[in-house]
């Protein structure tokens, strides 16, 4: 199979807080050969000090001076490598429950997510919790990644007994793609290289399976959504009547001469040109920034939506959402927020709160009305204005949402459409 070079993989990291996390993608940067020298010669000289025989592969992700401190992961960590067949991004999230809401955001436009989990410990409660969420997000792969075998003496059943333990979470979750991989992070077995020490194992190693996984078809190519982000109206020489609608296609394709409406007038046109930077295209699709102008002199403005005539999202103001909250102030019931959704911001409140879900078991727990921090649940919320929207299911662009609190402006959730 035929890898584009320049196809961007994003993956995430999950794990317990000493599955390795950190380790396993220092292996990665370092036997990839992603790492510049003055960073190996400052971690060299750091796992020096502390004592270690051999370089702490840690410390290359473990950017904050009190993750460093600790031994642990606090905040996202964001890491930029390449080889011949792949560019990826690397969001290292922490494992810890207090920092749910930053795994969320750090796998919210993940196209994978590793589960890690310890040899010696098998499938715990924070396995489960960060496969819940990578759930959530409908993250399209998994690659559970079963760390320290060198720990359990490489041994074939141990490897088996949790692949079984986790098939059993998996089931209850959605997950489409699921590979299992035996490794050591700090040994490096099964990473950049297959391992001497497995080889009962016939699968692929990590950075492999990681540089062939098939992501076109992660994509939505099939419901034509484009959030209008601004009006180009430029009013220079060649361009005096020039009106183009700007913004990055959420979805599906468009071609010149499709017939198209605009929400939520409801207006029709057809597409006149395509235009990027310096160049025109016959068709656009998910996920390019274009300029598109029509034939007919309507009126769109900002957070407005471009869509075919015969596919039109869903126009509500009353949906649905798996909400995460992440705010250390409580929620409070019927309370005004800004909701953000594409390019649309208006005002909204949470009406209801139909459910929460413990994330350790899965269980509903009904009749609450408020969310503490990285607590998450099914709310109905209602807003000023209808929304364009489909289901976090079909679509991660137009199927997500965040509340913003007018008094501070913090981001205080980020939520699901169902």
């Amino acid at each position: 199979m035929a890898i584009d070079n320049n196809q961007l993989l994003r993956f995430t990291t999950a794990g317990s807080v000493d599955d390795g996390k950190s380790t396993l993608i220092g292996r990665l940067l370092y036997d990839s050969k992603s790492i510049f020298e003055d960073q190996l010669a400052a971690v060299e000289s750091t796992s020096k000090k502390k004592g270690h025989d051999n370089i702490d592969l840690a410390m290359f992700t473990d950017g904050l001076k009190e993750e460093r401190e600790q031994g642990i992961t606090i905040d996202v960590a964001y890491r930029y490598f390449t080889t011949p067949k792949r560019k990826f991004i690397i969001a290292d999230t922490p494992g810890h429950i207090q920092y749910t809401r930053n795994m969320i955001t750090g796998a919210s436009t993940a196209n994978a997510a590793i589960i890690l989990i310890d040899a010696r410990k098998g499938v715990i409660e924070q396995t489960k919790r960060h496969s819940f969420i990578a759930s959530l997000l409908q993250i399209p792969h998994l690659i559970v990644c079963i760390n320290k075998m060198d720990l359990v003496d490489y041994d074939e059943a141990i490897y088996n007994d949790i692949v079984n333990q986790y098939e059993q979470v998996s089931s209850k979750l959605v997950t489409k793609d699921i590979t299992y991989i035996p490794i050591s992070a700090l040994h490096g077995d099964n990473v950049v290289n297959r391992s001497e020490n497995m080889l009962w194992y016939k699968g692929a190693a990590l950075l492999y399976t990681l540089e062939t996984l098939h992501i076109t078809n992660d994509l939505n190519k099939i419901d034509a959504r484009f959030p209008v982000q601004t009006v180009l109206r430029p009013q220079r020489e060649g361009f005096i009547d020039y009106r183009g609608y700007a913004g990055r296609i959420a979805s599906g394709v468009f071609r010149v001469g499709d017939e198209v409406i605009a929400l939520p007038s409801g207006f029709a046109s057809k597409i006149k040109s395509i235009d990027g930077f310096e160049q025109e295209f016959e068709e656009a699709y998910v996920p390019m920034s274009v300029s598109i102008t029509l034939e007919d002199d309507i009126d769109i403005s900002r957070g407005d939506m471009i869509v075919r005539t015969n596919n039109r999202p869903e126009t509500s103001q009353e949906f649905d959402v798996m909400l995460c909250w992440m705010s250390n102030k409580p929620s409070q019931p019927r309370a005004k927020y800004t909701i953000c959704h594409t390019e649309n911001s208006q005002k909204a409140m949470i009406k209801s709160v139909l459910y929460k879900v413990d994330i350790n078991s899965y269980d509903r727990i009904k009749d609450e009305d408020t969310f503490e921090m990285n607590e998450i649940g099914r709310v109905t919320i209602r807003t000023t204005k209808p929304l364009m929207i489909d289901s976090y299911g079909t679509n991660r662009t137009t199927g997500s949402i965040i509340l913003i609190d007018d008094n501070t402006n913090e981001t205080v959730a980020a939520g699901m459409i169902v």
